[in-house]
């Protein structure tokens, strides 16, 4: 039986989240998470800043905050579903790909396709899978595992079971997938059904959390059941070990460093 040796890693989306109120840089991001425990980041195309060119410069930054790039991830106002945009969200891909390659076994984590035209659901299935495929093909290329991460946020094209079925019905094998269990509550699905039916697929997992009306909780106060989660996903053939975890709830909107570091703390409690 496989069992992962775990790692903890801390998404920027904690912050983004802030919008205009949020008024630092990357560098601030990694002295948060340094300090709230973690060893990994996952950091967004959004929260990258000045960096986004300078990968070395990047690279320097996390050795000295003792941080490893887990995955570089990004989203596209197309929502991966407009087929005069996929040329331009390769490019895209091509960039980020370039990026990640040089953090050894970093993956780029591609956001979820949402609705953003009118037009048969069908189509924009078949649109975002073009897309995925393409880019894992790119990724295949520099070595770098490109994965995909539904969400439950506003017109996402991935919110339900039958969501999930449709998309991955339509991807190559090697396209990864980033289970978000708070995504995955909130989408009304049953966790231990989607993991083991996509279970091949998972490379890293997003744990946050949700009460039973799908609001944001912090981590342990909601529905997620993270001991079973992570003995689930440590299991599966793919998985690399990292735990990233991501906040989105109003503590975390009050204060970001603080909400990180008591999940850190959460995941301590229960023995991660």
């Amino acid at each position: 039986m496989k069992s992962t040796d775990l790692k903890i890693g801390c998404q920027t989306f904690t912050w983004e989240m802030l919008g205009s109120g949020w008024q630092g840089g990357p560098d601030d991001l990694l002295r948060a998470i340094a300090k709230g425990g973690y060893a990994g980041i996952e950091i967004t195309d959004t929260m990258i800043g000045g960096y986004a060119k300078k990968p070395e410069a990047f690279a320097r930054a996390l050795g000295d905050a003792g941080l490893t790039l887990v995955s570089f991830a990004f989203g596209s106002q197309s929502g991966f579903t407009l087929p005069e945009q996929i040329a331009g969200d390769l490019e895209a891909t091509r960039r980020w790909v370039d990026f990640a390659a040089n953090f050894p076994g970093a993956l780029v984590s591609m956001g979820s396709a949402t609705v953003v035209s009118d037009g048969p659901r069908a189509d924009k299935f078949a649109v975002a899978a073009e897309c995925y495929n393409r880019s894992m093909e790119i990724g295949k290329a520099a070595g770098v595992t490109v994965a995909v991460h539904p969400s439950s946020h506003h017109n996402t094209l991935l919110l339900t079971r039958a969501d999930y079925d449709a998309l991955f019905a339509l991807l190559e094998p090697q396209v990864g997938w980033v289970p978000d269990t708070g995504h995955i509550l909130r989408g009304g699905q049953v966790m231990a059904d989607t993991l083991a039916a996509f279970r091949d697929r998972i490379r890293y997992v997003h744990l946050k959390d949700v009460d039973a009306s799908g609001t944001w909780t912090m981590l342990g106060e909601g529905a997620c059941d993270v001991p079973t989660v992570i003995a689930t996903v440590r299991e599966a053939p793919l998985f690399n070990g990292w735990i990233v975890v991501e906040e989105e709830s109003e503590q975390a909107g009050m204060d970001p460093a603080s909400a990180v570091r008591a999940n850190y703390e959460t995941l301590r409690r229960l023995g991660v």
